[in-house]
């Protein structure tokens, strides 16, 4: 069943077989380092992989039988994370290839879905949406919270971006690292109470909304399934996000505390670690990686750029020096 190919063929079929092969290979790995109570969920998993990528061989006709750099390292970190942290660390990891193998053939199917790729494309799906959704999601309550992952990515990002450009306007206004130090650490603490503060206001105020749709549809005898469906708190948003930017905040503070004397260091720090982050909870969301991490790297830039300039434009015009 070999499909006709194009350039695009080509690159999709490498993609579709190697993310095949690497789930394969990351499934059997974990099998390995996994306790007892995930040895059936990974059991289950193997066949289908097999079955996947010996299907996407077989439809485009292309033989693989080896990773490329790239993904080898990324299930060499994988499996050492999860021999490391064990089974919670085994259970984001299953759920977070799941979501990303969902997404990824979504996307194909939308593009793909009137050609004979397409026809594929369904079988693989039902696949993904029934049998390794009941066995890495049906275990109980899943792990990547939806709520959580953006809380920890909106907090630590938010702190991460406002923090390294408060630290770059200060060097460039005042140019005293102790000064710096101490407006930074104070931006720092101020924001990890709003971004709590409005965090807490937003959550709470969508529990009142939806406290009184469910009072309502009891009411009128309504079936209502989002009365059972288990929610992150108000209180647990607002210290995830405040303690999420002030953890991301620190990161450029860090470097004037230890004695840099410029924003150089700062802008490193946050740099590696907004990578770090991006490729960490784009994982985990099934978003695309690259993505992320790219458009981070550009606010950061350009956070940097605006504030440095605020800060030698102000020097300048007020004749600032500590």
């Amino acid at each position: 069943m070999k499909a006709a190919t194009t350039a695009a063929d080509v690159r999709l079929a490498k993609l579709l077989i190697l993310d095949e092969l690497f789930d394969l290979s990351l499934y059997k790995a974990l099998r390995e380092v996994a306790p007892p109570q995930l040895t059936p969920t990974l059991d289950s998993l193997i066949p289908t992989e097999t079955r996947h990528f010996a299907f996407w061989q077989e439809f485009f006709g292309m033989r693989v039988t080896r990773l490329d750099a790239g993904r080898r390292l990324k299930l060499g970190v994988l499996v050492m994370l999860c021999r490391i942290f064990g089974a919670p660390a085994i259970h984001l990891v299953l759920e977070a290839i799941e979501i990303h193998g969902v997404r990824k053939y979504l996307q194909v199917w939308t593009r793909y879905g009137d050609t004979p790729l397409g026809a594929a494309l369904r079988d693989v799906l039902e696949d993904e949406f029934k049998h390794e959704d009941a066995t890495v999601g049906g275990d109980g309550e899943r792990r990547v919270s939806p709520e959580r992952v953006r809380n920890i990515f909106l907090g630590s990002n938010d702190g991460l971006v406002e923090i390294l450009g408060a630290v770059s306007g200060f060097f460039a206004a005042f140019g005293h690292p102790g000064t710096v130090l101490v407006a930074g650490l104070t931006v720092a603490v101020a924001g990890a109470l709003s971004m709590a503060a409005g965090a807490y206001a937003a959550v709470s105020s969508e529990e009142e909304v939806r406290g009184t749709e469910i009072a309502r549809r009891k009411f009128l005898g309504e079936e209502n399934d989002d009365d059972a469906a288990p929610r992150e708190s108000a209180l647990g948003s607002g210290l995830i996000v405040g303690a999420s930017y002030f953890a991301g905040a620190l990161v450029p503070v860090l470097p004037v505390l230890f004695g840099a004397r410029s924003a150089l260091v700062s802008v490193v720090a946050a740099g590696t670690m907004i990578i770090l982050v991006s490729a960490v909870l784009a994982f985990l969301s099934g978003m695309d990686v690259r993505r992320r991490i790219l458009i981070n790297l550009v606010i950061i830039a350009a956070a940097v750029g605006v504030t440095y300039a605020i800060g030698m434009l102000t020097r300048t015009l007020f004749g600032i020096q500590l």
